[in-house]
């Protein structure tokens, strides 16, 4: 027999990644493949399965036409990709944004899959999103363009299959189009389709808050491990939404300072720290800091550079880069967003001995509530915001707990103790279950 792309059993023509997978081509997919690579070296005899990490399960790009309210019609790009599933249905948002791209799709539903295991909730990775930027249309168009697209990927979700979920700029509402859309479609009213949803609809009490106090969670326990002092600590946030919002808030009421805060509409500083509830209410009446009263104005570069003990980026991956990572003066670094930092900003801050708390780890308290709100579902027993509260705390400090252990036993960063943690979690379950057929 011939073999015309090699010889029998060369390890280059069996495992040649399609185009879109090479890291050459990087994008978001490429940094988290750098990830998977610097793991790798700790799986042990699991490295074996390592190229699961490396290939989405499942991709789906959808064609999603809608009629505008001109009578026009439109057509925009749909994704949702199921990256694993060894350990339980697909879970992951859905961003309704103008830059979203499949290699960004699939970074992200990877990062899902490893969050979701560093927490031990029983859920593979998933994440979707549309390419089109919302605020250019109207409710009735913004409904229309949610129905089309869970229609279309229907095919592939289901509360055992794959959960969405909100993320940027999607909310409690567009979950609730999507719910009904599903449940029309399969004949039947099927809440845990989605997380996320209005109290009204099956929604869980604490989720909106849920990602914000996770970051909060792990920050004060990293803390309490390194020493440093909430009282007093001086905070710089970036994106100041459901999550940078919230972590601010507990933050302050913790007795530390916010500093300085960005999201899209601007920077503002206030070295004797902002009013974060009149902050709050501002950016809900105005959509943004930008004109806040009680601060001054800074450039979007100076924000990087502000004297600060705790930065938290909450908004959009790729932000913190080998261009501004030399800049940063805080201690520790939160990740509120999904991949905000670039492997080569890792590295720079880690020889600043800056310690980065990484999203896998910092920002799952959304999937943990979403979890909950999963199984609140299931049962039809809803658990009162307290506990909800308790159990949520609970699990991020246990799940940080084992994270830390693994980085110091290890000598690695934070990250790399995640990956460590949630990759031999996956494989592992990928190794039990065997191969079918």
């Amino acid at each position: 027999m011939s073999h015309p792309t090699g010889t029998p059993g060369h390890a280059a023509s069996i495992h040649t990644l399609p185009s879109y997978l090479d890291p050459q081509h990087l994008g978001p997919w490429g940094i988290y493949l750098q990830q998977v690579d610097r793991v790798t070296p700790y799986l042990g005899h699991l490295a074996r399965w390592v190229e699961t990490l490396k290939r989405p399960k499942r991709a789906l790009i959808v064609d999603v036409p809608i009629e505008l309210d001109n009578g026009t019609i439109a057509h925009f790009e749909g994704y949702r990709v199921q990256h694993n599933t060894s350990r339980g249905p697909g879970k992951g948002g859905v961003r309704f944004h103008q830059d979203v791209t499949l290699s960004e799709v699939m970074a992200l539903s990877a990062w899902m899959s490893i969050k979701n295991a560093a927490v031990n909730v029983p859920y593979g990775g998933a994440k979707g999103g549309i390419r089109v930027d919302p605020k250019k249309l109207s409710m009735g168009e913004l409904e229309r363009l949610t129905r089309r697209y869970t229609s279309e990927i229907g095919i592939i979700i289901g509360p055992s299959k794959d959960i969405p979920a909100p993320d940027v700029n999607t909310n409690g509402q567009i979950m609730a189009w999507m719910m009904d859309t599903y449940s029309m479609n399969v004949g039947s009213t099927a809440t845990g389709v989605v997380t996320g949803k209005p109290v009204d609809l099956g929604g869980s009490l604490g989720r909106v808050e849920a990602t914000g106090r996770g970051v909060f969670t792990v920050g004060v326990e990293a803390a309490k491990l390194t020493g440093l002092p909430i009282e007093g600590a001086r905070l710089a946030v970036q994106g100041f939404g459901n999550v940078g919002g919230t972590a601010a808030k507990l933050f302050a009421d913790a007795g530390a300072k916010v500093v300085a805060v960005q999201d899209h509409t601007g920077t503002i500083f206030n070295g004797k720290g902002l009013d974060v509830p009149a902050l709050l209410a501002h950016v809900q009446a105005r959509g943004g800091v930008g004109g806040f009263a009680g601060a001054d104005t800074l450039s979007n570069d100076e924000f990087w550079a502000v004297d600060c003990e705790i930065l938290i980026p909450a908004a959009l991956e790729g932000q913190i880069t080998q261009d501004n990572a030399g800049k940063i003066k805080a201690k520790m670094v939160i990740e509120g967003a999904n991949g905000p930092t670039t492997p080569e900003a890792d590295d720079i801050l880690h020889d600043k001995g800056v310690l980065v708390l990484p999203d896998v780890i910092a920002n799952a308290g959304g999937v943990t509530v979403s979890y909950f709100e999963w199984v609140q579902d299931f049962s039809s027993f809803f658990w009162s915001e307290d506990e909800i509260n308790a159990r949520l705390v609970r699990i991020m400090q246990e799940a940080f707990a084992g994270v830390w252990h693994v980085a110091q036993e290890h000598k690695v960063s934070l990250r790399t103790a995640t990956f460590i943690v949630a990759c031999q979690r996956i494989l592992h379950a990928r190794e039990m279950r065997g191969l079918y057929p």
